[in-house]
């Protein structure tokens, strides 16, 4: 398994005066929740997610080296410089995060302080969705940042890439680490799973039944407003929690439920995993203190619809809900026609202006 050390490069064989890279990474959907984490983003149990397809953030990122670059360019040596648009347009209040990120990976990408960099980035899905694009956007930005990498060392291998983008995105956003590469995605140490780390996500390296093949998510827009309560203070919440041993262990047991589950392609059993794990994510919110709550009334409404339509047809759709309110509704390909039918009917009136998003499970990152 790679340490932290790995990650720091020697010299780099080539030099790169100017170029542009462009990268779409998706968000991605976790199974098993990761809530809580120690220093350094990492995390205090380990997660599974669904990597999603439609749902994605697509950056160009743009870079010269500063003392070929235009006059423009009168940053210090030795400091960070970029420029930071979203959409096209100049995005002041991203800039802190961006900062920090670069700040954070440095050691890893000592080229950083060498280029001025123009990172253009926009979503495909609404801003203001409630849908997470941190994980989405940091993912994008670490795999252009690997890519001048590369550029720089041609002789990295496709292996080292991937991981290192993972570990990258992480430093920046910790879900973030799942959204690089593979369908379904383990981030944390966890005995019975081969290769995984606390550092950077892996690819599950198990069977999985052609049940979970094209899985589908249909992400239910309950409230688009800000999150009253940010990931980053949420997580802190979980140091001094009073479940929150209980909790990492659980984690660890789902986890292991869902190896057999992905194996055997049990729909029944996946459901009470998943929808348990939501609950639980939110329960915690709920147990920290301060508390909060951030599911809405009709996030319940929905909830209570899928489990009435469930137990009176008995087809396999269940819930997952990540840090906000909105729902995420999954179910196997082969009832979407049955299921979209039913959100249609029933589900769309507790969307805020009736908007939900269609996606399904996906590959990770992809360079354009």
């Amino acid at each position: 398994m790679s340490t932290l050390i790995d990650f720091i490069p020697q010299p780099y064989s080539h030099t790169l005066e100017s170029g542009e890279f462009q990268w779409s990474a998706p968000s991605n959907i976790a199974l098993v929740k990761y809530w809580g984490k120690k220093d350094n983003q990492i995390p205090a149990n380990p997660s599974v997610s669904f990597t999603l397809n439609n749902c994605k953030t697509i950056t160009k990122l743009a870079f010269a080296k500063k003392d070929v670059s235009t006059s423009l360019v009168t940053v210090a040596p030795g400091k960070f410089s970029f420029d930071l648009l979203f959409e096209g347009k100049p995005k002041e209040d991203f800039k802190p995060k961006i900062q920090k990120f670069l700040e954070r990976i440095e050691v890893y990408l000592p080229f950083l302080k060498d280029y001025h960099f123009t990172i253009d980035t926009e979503n495909t899905f609404p801003h203001s969705s409630g849908i997470a694009s941190s994980a989405s956007g940091m993912a994008a930005l670490a795999m252009n940042l690997m890519s001048l990498e590369k550029a720089l060392n041609p002789e990295m291998t496709d292996d080292y890439f991937y991981q290192k983008a993972s570990l990258l995105a992480r430093l920046g956003s910790g879900s973030a680490c799942r959204s690089v590469k593979g369908q379904v995605v383990v981030w944390g140490n966890q005995a019975n799973i081969q290769g995984s780390s606390d550092l950077y996500g892996v690819e599950f390296p198990g069977e999985i039944h052609d049940n979970f093949k094209q899985y589908q998510d249909t992400i239910l827009l309950v409230d688009k407003g800000e999150k009253q309560v940010s990931s980053t203070v949420g997580h802190d919440l979980m140091h001094n929690h009073p479940y929150a041993d209980r909790r990492f262990a659980q984690a660890h047991d789902n986890l292991d439920a869902l190896i057999t589950i992905f194996k055997s392609g049990d729909l029944d059993a996946f459901i009470k995993v998943v929808e348990s794990e939501a609950l639980t994510l939110h329960a915690m919110m709920m147990t920290s203190m301060p508390y909060f709550i951030l599911m809405k009334p009709n996030t319940l409404e929905i909830i209570n619809a899928i489990w009435k339509f469930r137990n009176e047809t008995k087809i396999p759709v269940c819930f997952t809900l990540d840090a906000g309110a909105n729902v995420h509704v999954l179910y196997p390909n082969n009832v979407s026609e049955k299921v979209l039918q039913f959100i249609k009917n029933e589900l769309v009136g507790y969307c805020q202006n009736g908007q939900y998003l269609c996606d399904q499970i996906g590959n990770g990152a992809m360079m354009l």
